[in-house]
């Protein structure tokens, strides 16, 4: 499943000349997550390729645990370089994931492999890309932990120093003093262990916080 025409239609072309028999499905032709894994579903594929990005539908790790219920082998192919994302990945049961910076080639092997009952990933890069998403799965629930100690005012302040606001708008907004802002800001930054109003927006961001109010 690829949003990416050119590339989606190569690795198809590849994929026909191996014998595979291989069906790109765009996730722009769908309008939600659950409807493009209904028509992948209903292929029965003994094996997907998948990317993580599929546009407006959203990152495609949340498809992986339906196609390896449903017995397909499951290889991401992704742009996205952060290890410890291929590593979740993996954690939800994809075989391996590979970058698209990569050849066909290596693609083209992978299946193989799975074809003939083999391995595609050492086990100890395995267990160091899982470690690594688990680090990362501990280190943003201790940072939502952080966050949820925040008033429901010191929230909504954050807020609009998240949209780029000054002190001084900040405190436009709320009709208050500069100085209360600034309280506000101290006990946030507080709270939130940094030192920097950059620092504590650059947190809220890392774990796609969102102030009170705002889905």
């Amino acid at each position: 499943m690829e949003d990416h025409v050119l590339f989606s239609e190569s690795l198809e072309l590849a994929l026909d000349l191996e014998g595979h028999d291989a069906l790109s499905v765009s996730p722009t032709a769908f309008t939600s997550t659950q409807a493009l894994l209904s028509r992948v579903l209903r292929l029965r594929p003994g094996l997907v390729l998948l990317d993580l990005d599929l546009g407006a539908l959203g990152d495609g790790r949340r498809l992986i645990p339906s196609l390896v219920e449903a017995g397909a082998q499951v290889i991401v192919v992704t742009a996205a370089t952060d290890r410890a994302r291929w590593g979740e990945c993996l954690a939800l049961g994809a075989r391996r994931v590979l970058p698209k910076s990569g050849s066909l080639n290596e693609i083209l092997a992978t299946i193989r492999r799975i074809d003939q009952g083999l391995p595609v990933l050492d086990a100890g890069e395995r267990e160091t890309l899982i470690g690594l998403a688990r680090q990362q799965s501990r280190e943003q629930a201790e940072i939502r932990e952080r966050l949820e100690r925040l008033s429901p005012r010191e929230g909504e302040v954050l807020g609009r120093l998240m949209l780029g606001e000054t002190v001084r708008e900040v405190a436009a907004h709320f009709v208050v003093s500069d100085a209360t802002v600034r309280t506000q800001v101290k006990a946030i930054l507080a709270k939130l262990a940094v030192s920097s109003q950059i620092a504590a927006v650059g947190l809220a961001n890392r774990v796609d916080w969102r102030p009170p109010g705002v889905g």
